[in-house]
């Protein structure tokens, strides 16, 4: 569905700018955002948003699994230190401003009709939205799987960006907070994909903001080291494997495209073999 029509068109800047308002209105005195341009007060909703989102999902994440259920989930010998947290923390928000910029040029494409999003799920039927839903996640699978691959695989992109992140290449160096310690460019590039499917499949636009966040969670998730083995789910265990070969298991949300294209590796086979 083409999203047309200057009526059609403010539905979406109607909602950018009550999320602006819920969020920028209760966080923030009105003289400091309210006369910024529509844009910039786009981009630091989502600034504020996924900065507030990566604290509290990551020391809650790390108070339960490190503190609260200390040796239940993780071996003492592999929690990180303090100091690689901290580190962890500081790239990640060094490249939160950068990051924030992705969501608010896509709300812009958005909002100009130059997608296929639309407003409302009445738009197009509930059996609808749920088809587009899965293959805009079908799509966007399939972009973050090579745009990560093609990271490690064409040498500069690795070095000068991809690298930054690889730092944390064991269980004592990875933590929640590591799921976005990125070059700024190496996490934008990985998002990427979620605005290109914009283009190609019909996505409501709520889901498509919430997909967006939901990244900060899933990647903290997928950076705690816990093996939950729930196929066909890309978890911690698939993840850490990835951080240890660099060659294996580069795929988001599920297995899907390692197995299709001969890089999975599963962590029940390398606990076979420690075992052996």
């Amino acid at each position: 569905m083409e999203s047309g029509g200057g009526e059609y068109l403010k539905l979406f800047e109607e909602e950018t700018t009550l999320y602006n308002h819920i969020v920028l209105g209760n966080l923030l005195p009105c003289r400091l955002w309210y006369p910024l341009p529509h844009f910039f007060q786009t981009w630091l909703r989502n600034y504020i948003a996924g900065t507030l989102l990566y604290f509290i999902s990551g020391f809650l994440w790390c108070f339960y699994i490190y503190y609260w259920k200390r040796n239940v989930y993780v071996p003492k010998d592999a929690i990180p230190s303090n100091k690689a947290m901290l580190l962890q923390i500081f790239v990640a928000m060094k490249a939160m401003p950068w990051y924030c910029a992705l969501p608010a040029i896509s709300e812009y494409m958005v909002e100009n009709g130059w997608t296929r999003c639309f407003s409302r799920i009445s738009d197009v039927g509930l059996p609808a939205y749920l088809i587009y839903l899965v293959i805009n996640l079908v799509v966007v699978e399939f972009g973050i799987y090579w745009m990560h691959r093609e990271l490690h695989d064409i040498k500069p992109l690795y070095k000068y960006l991809h690298a930054i992140h690889h730092i944390y290449n064991k269980q004592n160096t990875l933590s929640p907070f590591a799921g976005l310690a990125f070059h700024p460019l190496d996490g934008i590039l990985q998002a990427i994909p979620h605005v290109i499917a914009l283009f190609i499949v019909p996505m409501h636009f709520t889901s498509h903001l919430a997909l967006l966040f939901i990244e900060a969670i899933w990647t903290a998730n997928i950076h705690d080291c816990i093996n939950a083995n729930i196929w066909p789910i890309m978890g911690a265990g698939y993840h850490t494997i990835h951080h240890t070969t660099y060659r294996h298991n580069y795929g988001h949300y599920s297995i899907w495209m390692d197995w299709m294209f001969g890089t999975l590796r599963d962590p029940m086979d390398e606990g076979s073999k420690k075992v052996m």
